[in-house]
Order: structure tokens, then C-alpha cells, then sequence
């Protein structure tokens, strides 16, 4: 069913609910010789709100957070029971606050990504959940710190602070559709254990990482599967110092960061090996389960980032394949533990202390925006007119680096959903080039979209604009307001 058919088809519904992805979408597999239950139509409940954010991750933290601070009443619809997103299941350290001076002697250092996001930092500071902005020592070609979370800390305290900023958080929720109105979203569909509701917003943000909102309301989108999947493991009963003795006695060193471990300053807090000039067959076996030697860690006796990938055969948005993977993956991470115990010293009696409670993705469907961020933007550090925030990290370092230690720009017109009048998106599933994209997917980028986009759908509500018509100078002050830094 196409987008025409489809609207005129909710029109006569009269209400437009879309309860899943259209006939042909490549986010759904069909059995050719599949029979259909046509379900039964019902009145669901509905609840009224200024802005809804979909998917409480990395960015939708953020984007509720802000949104919520300008007045709206936003709600947030999130599937698991705490918010936090890639940030808490990939466990990894978070790039990157800064530019990258440390790699371009002469250039000035700046933390170029500050408001909400820092705040978050600032809170986790306060309760030892963070390594603060360490900085790297060794390997600062890749970033110039190391932004290790407590990955349960952080969990309660963005959950906190969406509390006190007055969002409904609904947590063990899951987006089931979309509500159109031709070209503009009025609604969205959430299912939990309490029953199918609706909820109404003159606004929305699509921060689901899979683009699963964008998809229900029939925008334009790809899948690449242009990444591996991931389910990243920590172990206890280890030992940072070992591990690092036991590298350095190789010459296999390649990234380390200093800050804050267990409350006391200047410890090991980030350290990557090169496995392959690790003796016996470390190197070998880890290369089979997509094991990388990087690990971060805020407390002691504990490696929080153990990451392991595992490359799809097709796109994460197939269920039945995903489940081949979520097997895989497990498997993989019981013979990490088993390297472990048999080549690394302090490592014999190790055990896998968190998982993730399904894999992670880096990106799922590719959303089509206004306008389409690119690797030349990415590397010759290019400002934008409507930029909403500005950055600095790219995972690809040192093979693609930001010019001269310096930044680039988001624009808000990346940020909008093509085809969609009242729908903005943050996070993974915006920009097509790849070497692009392993830029803007990481996690403080997409924490900044998130302000970005949060704080323009509330001004959207209240200045009774689609986002295409909300003033870039109202948005850019209400940022700066807030605490983000923009160059241009």
C-alpha cells in the first residue's frame, strides 16, 4: 500500500491508525502463504500532550528533558523499564564532549557539547557515577577524553531528572503505530500491560534508533545494514592494573585515560590492546567472536565494556533473524569469558557481571530528512546557517578526522523528518554515508540532537508552527539559552 492509498484508506477509517508497517516495507518479512486476522476495530483512551517523544535512549533522553524545560507537556514512550538507551547497553565509554586538541599541537581545547548532556555528566559526578572528562594519555589520535558512566547509575538518574522535569515517562511501553492526518502526525499508538492507548501531541520526536516512529507514519527510509550488531558484556573479578601490565609487557598498548575509579583520582579508566601481539591464540579466537581488547571502567575489579560484534546477514528490523543473532551473540560472550580466564592475567576467575537485555544496534532504518549530512560536512569541519549544535568526534580516527582539532555542525534541516510536517528525528538513523554516520551516531552527538530536537518541537507547540516554519533564530536563542554551544 503506498502513501496515497494508505491516507485515503485512513481517511475513511477516520481515525488513520496505522498498526503496522505497510504491505511492502522492508522493515517486516512475509510468508507468502501467511493467512491474515483482521482485527476488530475498538475506541482506545487517549491522552493529550504538546510533544511525544518516541524511544527514551541516548537521545530521548535528552530531547524529553528538553522539551519538558520549555513548557511542554511531553510524554515519553519508552519499551524497556528504564531510560538511557545504547548509552546503558553498550556500557561503552562516551564520545565525545570535546574537540579533538590533544591529536593538533597549538589547537585550543573545548568542550564543545555542553548543556543537558553536561548536566547529566554533572549529576552523575555527584553520586560517583562517572570517570569525568578524563583525558586520554595514550591513543589521543582516536579522542582526547574518555567519558566513563556507571552504566546503572546513569540509568537512575536520567530517570530522575525526567521526574523532576515533569515528563510522563512510560517505561514497559511499546509504540504500536502511528495516527495521521495526510501529511502530519496526530497521534501515536502505545501498548503496555495496561492496554492500547492513544497518545495526541501537535508534535513528535522519533528517537527509537530503528526509526520505528518515522516508519508507522510512511516516511521515506532505507536499511543499510552497513554495521555489526552488538551485545556488549562486562566482567567483574578482574583487574584493571594486571590487564595492564600484561599489555604493556607486549607493546600492545594503543589507548589508555586516567580519571576517576572507585572515588580516587588518576586510575586507569579506559585501556586498548592490539590482541593480535598477544601470545598463544588470543588474538586468533578473539578475531572469531568479534571481540575488540578495549574495555572503560568506573570502579574497580570491574571491566564494563567487553564489546562483541556479530555482522547480520540482513537488516536488525527482522525478528527472525535477530533471534539468530541474540543466540549467537550469547554464545560469544561465554567464550570471551573463557579467552579471559585463560590468557589474562587477574582475569582467571572472571565472570560476566552485566549484559545487555537484547542486542544493540548502530543503526537500523535510515531515515530521509531535508537534508543529508555528508562526509565532506564531517571532515572539512563545515558550519551551517540552522546548525543546532556542533561536534567534534569521529569513531573512524585517526583514518578520518575533523579538520585541525576543530568542529562541525548539525543543521536543524537534518534533524527533519522528510515528508512529514510535524516530525523530527535524533540520533542513528539520520545520515546516509556511512563514513559520516561514524560520526554523528555516537552517543554525545545524539545526546545534543536530542536537546536540539526536543527544544524545537516545544516550540513548535507553543508558537503553533510546523517544524518547518519555527524561526531559526527562536530556536537557536532558546539553545543557547540553554546552555548549548554553537560556533556559527
Amino acid at each position: 500500500m503506498n502513501r496515497r492509498d494508505f491516507s485515503k484508506h485512513s481517511l475513511m477509517l477516520g481515525m488513520g491508525v496505522l498498526p503496522g508497517f505497510p504491505k511492502d516495507s522492508k522493515g517486516m518479512t512475509l510468508n507468502q502463504s501467511m493467512n491474515y486476522y483482521k482485527e476488530p476495530s475498538k475506541n482506545l483512551p487517549v491522552r493529550k500532550f504538546d510533544v511525544v517523544v518516541a524511544g527514551g535512549g541516548t537521545a530521548g533522553v535528552v530531547a524529553a528533558l528538553a522539551a519538558a524545560r520549555q513548557g511542554a507537556k511531553t510524554a515519553l514512550i519508552e519499551v524497556k523499564g528504564y531510560p538511557g538507551g545504547t548509552i546503558t547497553e553498550g556500557g561503552t565509554a562516551l564520545h565525545s564532549f570535546y574537540n579533538l586538541w590533544k591529536a593538533f599541537p597549538g589547537v585550543k581545547k573545548r568542550q564543545v557539547v555542553r548543556g543537558i548532556p553536561q548536566e547529566i555528566i554533572d549529576r552523575l559526578m555527584k553520586v560517583g557515577g562517572t570517570s569525568g572528562h578524563a583525558e586520554m594519555s595514550k591513543g589521543y589520535n582516536y579522542d582526547s577524553v574518555c567519558t566513563a558512566i556507571d552504566t546503572e547509575m546513569y540509568k537512575l538518574v536520567t530517570f530522575e531528572m525526567l521526574v523532576e522535569s515533569g515528563v510522563f515517562v512510560c517505561v514497559n511501553t511499546l509504540l504500536a503505530g502511528a495516527i495521521m492526518d495526510g501529511s502530519r502526525i496526530r497521534g501515536v499508538i502505545a501498548e503496555s500491560r495496561s492496554g492500547r492507548e492513544a497518545f495526541y501531541a501537535k508534535c513528535f520526536v522519533d528517537c527509537t534508533a530503528y526509526g520505528d516512529l518515522a516508519a508507522f507514519a510512511g516516511a521515506k527510509y532505507t536499511e543499510p545494514n552497513d554495521y555489526a550488531v552488538v551485545n556488549s558484556i562486562s566482567m567483574a573479578n578482574v583487574s584493571m592494573e594486571k590487564l595492564h601490565d600484561f599489555l604493556e609487557k607486549h607493546d600492545a598498548i594503543s589507548q589508555q585515560a586516567e580519571g576517576i575509579r572507585s572515588g580516587k583520582d588518576g586510575q586507569i579508566v579506559r585501556i586498548q590492546g592490539r590482541s593480535s601481539r598477544l601470545p598463544g591464540d588470543f588474538g586468533k579466537e578473539a578475531g572469531k567472536i568479534g571481540m575488540s581488547m578495549v574495555t572503560t571502567t568506573v570502579h574497580d575489579n570491574y571491566f564494563m565494556f567487553i564489546k562483541i560484534n556479530f555482522k547480520m546477514p540482513v537488516s536488525p528490523t527482522n525478528r527472525d533473524e535477530v533471534a539468530k543473532a541474540e543466540l549467537e551473540l550469547r554464545k560469544r560472550q561465554a567464550r570471551a569469558i573463557e579467552l579471559f580466564r585463560e590468557y589474562i592475567p587477574g582475569c582467571e576467575k572472571a565472570f560476566i557481571a552485566r549484559t545487555s537485555p537484547k542486542l544493540c544496534i548502530r543503526r537500523g532504518r535510515l531515515i530521509t530528512c531535508d537534508y543529508d549530512i555528508t562526509h565532506e560536512d564531517v571532515i572539512e569541519g563545515r558550519h551551517f546557517d540552522d546548525e543546532v549544535m556542533v561536534y567534534g568526534f569521529h569513531d573512524s580516527a585517526p583514518r578520518y578526522q575533523i579538520k585541525d582539532g576543530g568542529t562541525y555542525g548539525i543543521p536543524y534541516k537534518a534533524l527533519l523528518v522528510a515528508g512529514i510536517e510535524n516530525l523530527l528525528a535524533a540520533g542513528m538513523m539520520i545520515t546516509s554515508d556511512h563514513r559520516a554516520h561514524m560520526s554523528t551516531r555516537n552517543t554525545v552527538s545524539c545526546m545534543g540532537q536530542g536537546q536540539a530536537t526536543g527544544t524545537a518541537a516545544a516550540l513548535c507547540e507553543a508558537k503553533n508552527c510546523g517544524t518547518r516554519e519555527l524561526r531559526y533564530k527562536y530556536l537557536r536563542k532558546t539553545l543557547q539559552q540553554s546552555g548549548v554551544y554553537l560556533e556559527s
